[in-house]
């Protein structure tokens, strides 16, 4: 085998928000280690490991997939209430960015989130009619996504 059959497709950093704790030197050797092909950052609300991550795998041989773990508002990103009684009303969506458009499309929503609606988290709005989902893939996300609730 010249490369592992697996690719994280939601990992978090030293960079995300509330809950990171991989090490970008740490988690690179691991990956090219293991002959990972690629790897994904998704860190809670935030861009701000991109580069690093991006410079760190390209270093080792592994392709970078850049993305985010949004939180999405039920409503308007602009509300700035909770509702059931002070339960995490958020559902967490994972975005990654395809190509360059997907990849600004990431920044516009992540500057948006922390700009327009931060209350407590980066909050997006449910549904997005401003053309920012061109270059984007999103993934079911994690037990705190919308499906798990069906």
């Amino acid at each position: 085998m010249s490369h592992a059959d697996f690719v994280h497709l939601h990992l978090h950093t030293e960079y995300s928000l509330l809950d990171g704790a991989c090490r970008l030197d740490r988690l690179m050797d691991k990956a090219r280690e293991l002959k990972f092909p690629a790897l994904t950052i998704t860190d809670h609300g935030v861009l701000c490991g991109a580069i690093d991550f991006y410079q760190a795998a390209r270093d080792k041989g592994i392709k970078p997939i850049l993305g985010c773990e949004v939180y999405v508002a039920p409503g308007s990103r602009l509300e700035k209430k909770t509702s059931g009684g002070g339960k995490d009303v958020y559902h967490h969506l994972v975005l990654l960015a395809k190509d360059e458009a997907g990849y600004k499309n990431l920044i516009k929503l992540a500057t948006a989130a922390h700009l327009e609606g931060y209350y407590y988290k980066p909050a997006h709005r449910q549904r997005n009619s401003g053309g920012e989902q061109e270059g984007l893939i999103a993934l079911s996300g994690c037990l705190a996504s919308e499906i798990p609730e069906f």
